[in-house]
């Protein structure tokens, strides 16, 4: 059993803070950290900084690109990474490529579908693409420039009173080439029935795309199982180093389409008449890559297949269940999505009337209490709901009980400062 895990199997909560050196700081004169916007960016232990260290100190060199004894070191701790990463997600090793975030991998898809060379999976005028109102900025934009660039028609899925996608609200016809939704909503929390929207998009011959940052962190995900046909998700809300990201697709798929960017590393032969392109994923990998940020993204997912994705969701499961208990009792307090913990993950939208979230959020943070205030990069849901903006608590395996108690405090004590009663 791992050593993350107390006798029952649930997650040592106490063990596994131990390897965030930035857990045990203090924050406004004093007071204990409470950091509860993970769902924006994930801490980083410490053996995963030092995986990164360790590779820029004793095996730094380019990858890919040199015969002497430490580019081959670094070729293969970059590629052995990427078979951790793949396998952490039920991918083959040929099936996903690395990008500097999620952004740039959703970015990569959209792109490259409306490129003249991809075939039948070739995005154009007289097709559909469909998406859902819950979207990240990141899972909407590169898609309304699709539709600008190719004059496809842009629709998508409305949102249900409970910050869940409504999938009566749209019928799929045979011009839908496109469907792509969010695993798990980084507003409402809502889970996606991933299995229902698979379906719908085979029925018609659509593409899948799932967003994933909100879900392989905190679950555990197959994408092989799942049969989407692409996926993105990042790699600093899991543990591990900004400016790396992943892009996923079938194999099949991956091996037809262009290249996004173009350079070096990526071609196979150049004349001064044209260029041919290397396989995939390299073909996907244009100039020098993230190696270090690689790396420790590797470390990351071995810390986490160590604890166990399973045992990590559930105690982000009793986490939300509790979180939506002490919420929901704090009278003027509204909940942007679903009100139980059953497919919802542990990204919390609120307001409290009376309070403008961006002020909640001051008083919070003078409390120690971090949390995020705004839109969240997904101004759609936020209309569908009627608000501008709200404020959001998201946990992970190293949150606890006694910081949403002290959450509920602060949101108390900010009632308080407003006089809101």
């Amino acid at each position: 059993m791992s050593d993350f895990l107390n006798a029952d199997g649930s997650l040592n909560v106490d063990k596994v803070r131990e390897e965030f050196p930035i857990l045990k700081r203090t924050v406004r004169d004093g007071k204990p950290l409470a950091y509860l916007d993970s769902g924006a960016t994930s801490q980083r232990p410490e053996r995963v900084w030092r995986a990164e260290e360790h590779f820029v100190l004793h095996t730094n060199a380019p990858v890919h690109r040199g015969a002497y004894q430490l580019a081959e070191e670094a070729t293969d701790a970059y590629e052995g990474a990427r078979e951790k990463i793949a396998a952490f997600v039920g991918a083959e090793q040929h099936e996903i490529a690395f990008t500097k975030n999620a952004t740039e991998a959703l970015n990569l898809v959209a792109y490259t579908l409306g490129d003249d060379r991809s075939g039948k999976y070739r995005v154009q005028a007289g097709d559909t693409v469909v998406i859902t109102e819950l979207e990240h900025h990141a899972n909407l934009v590169p898609w309304q420039e699709l539709c600008r660039r190719t004059g496809a028609t842009l629709k998508w899925y409305k949102v249900t009173e409970d910050g869940r996608i409504d999938l009566d609200s749209l019928e799929l016809d045979e011009t839908v080439k496109v469907v792509a939704f969010t695993h798990q909503s980084n507003v409402t929390g809502a889970v996606a029935d991933v299995p229902e929207l698979v379906r719908r998009a085979k029925a018609v011959g659509a593409l899948t795309v799932l967003d994933a940052c909100q879900s392989v962190p905190h679950m555990p995900v197959n994408f092989h199982e799942l049969d989407v046909d692409f996926s993105a998700f990042s790699g600093h809300k899991m543990l591990g180093p900004a400016g790396v990201g992943v892009v996923y697709a079938k194999s099949p798929i991956l091996d037809e389409l262009p290249p996004f960017l173009t350079g070096g590393s990526m071609i196979e032969v150049v004349t001064m008449e044209g260029s041919t392109y290397a396989a995939a994923p390299q073909r996907f990998e244009a100039g020098t890559q993230m190696t270090s940020q690689v790396v420790g993204l590797g470390a990351a997912v071995d810390m986490l297949n160590e604890i166990g994705m399973e045992a990590i969701a559930a105690h982000e499961h009793a986490l939300t269940a509790y979180a939506l208990e002490k919420l929901t009792a704090i009278k003027g307090l509204t909940i942007a999505g679903p009100l139980t913990a059953e497919q919802r993950g542990g990204a919390i939208s609120f307001g409290v009337e009376g309070i403008h979230p961006h002020d909640l959020g001051q008083v919070l943070d003078d409390q120690g209490v971090n949390i995020r205030v705004g839109h969240h990069c997904a101004w759609p849901v936020h209309r569908s709901m009627n608000v501008q903006s709200t404020a959001r608590a998201s946990f992970y395996l190293y949150n606890t009980f006694e910081e949403i108690d002290r959450l509920a405090a602060a949101i108390e004590k900010a009632k308080q400062f407003f006089g809101v009663e």
